[in-house]
């Protein structure tokens, strides 16, 4: 239990972190846990939008529902993103790609990757709201998401030298994680999830590769980044080939 709740203590903006007193080798313990989180950052967004879809406009439940995310998680993981974006699109080298990402000011490849990434969610949702899939893939693409930082968390090493809660993730975390999403994806029942699975893992090697090649490792940017790249694809996975 104390691994579960420093997980959600580290993720989200949950007030779990009353109950126990979290450092970085208890939230690399809780690291199994993550899709866990996943699914119940999913379960309160998909909550709201069976609470608020028959009353208001699916582009209006949209906003709310992206709006929701970054609340429930500080945007913690949208921070990650344009970090990294900033990093790789400005960086020269791996010491300059580093340096660039540790600034929290965001630049305009920071800015452009938000932009582009909320405007994904928001089209993706309005979406995905009209179909009879709809609650499967709002609960299980943040799944999906925290998911994807054990796939690169096993098979990665961490890019800088200082010690980080990356280091200290062990491989066994990526086997617990996946017995948790590979239930959640057995219980929807459906095949289009098993699609976003393999969406996600395309996308985390292609992104594991590339920042392996740019900068030797991963980072805690880059894990964010990855996340939402990943939730755009597993997104995406659940409009291919119409969207029934």
């Amino acid at each position: 239990m104390k691994s579960l709740l420093a997980a959600i203590s580290f993720l989200t903006r949950f007030p779990a972190g009353r109950w126990v007193s979290v450092d970085a080798k208890e939230v690399a313990r809780s690291a199994g846990w993550f899709p866990l989180v996943g699914l119940l950052v999913g379960a309160v967004c998909g909550l709201t939008a069976w609470l608020l879809r028959g009353h208001l406009p699916f582009a209006m439940v949209a906003i709310i529902l992206v709006v929701l995310d970054a609340v429930l998680t500080g945007a913690l993981h949208f921070d990650g993103l344009a970090d990294a974006a900033d990093g790789f699109g400005g960086g020269r080298d791996r010491e300059d790609i580093l340096r660039i990402m540790r600034d929290h000011a965001i630049g305009s490849y920071g800015g452009t990757a938000l932009i582009l990434l909320i405007a994904w969610k928001l089209i993706a949702y309005g979406a995905i709201l009209q179909s009879e899939h709809w609650l499967a893939a709002i609960i299980i693409t943040p799944a999906l998401g925290r998911w994807s930082i054990l796939l690169l968390t096993a098979t990665l090493p961490y890019a800088r030298p200082t010690a980080s809660v990356v280091t200290h993730v062990g491989k066994s975390s990526l086997i617990w994680g996946t017995l948790i999403v590979g239930g959640a994806l057995a219980a929807a029942r459906l095949w289009r999830v098993w699609a976003a699975c393999a969406f996600v893992v395309f996308v985390s090697a292609a992104f594991g590769i590339y920042c392996h090649r740019r900068i030797g490792g991963i980072t805690g940017d880059t894990l964010g980044a990855n996340l939402e790249l990943c939730e755009g694809a597993a997104l995406l996975a659940f409009l291919w080939g119409g969207n029934p």
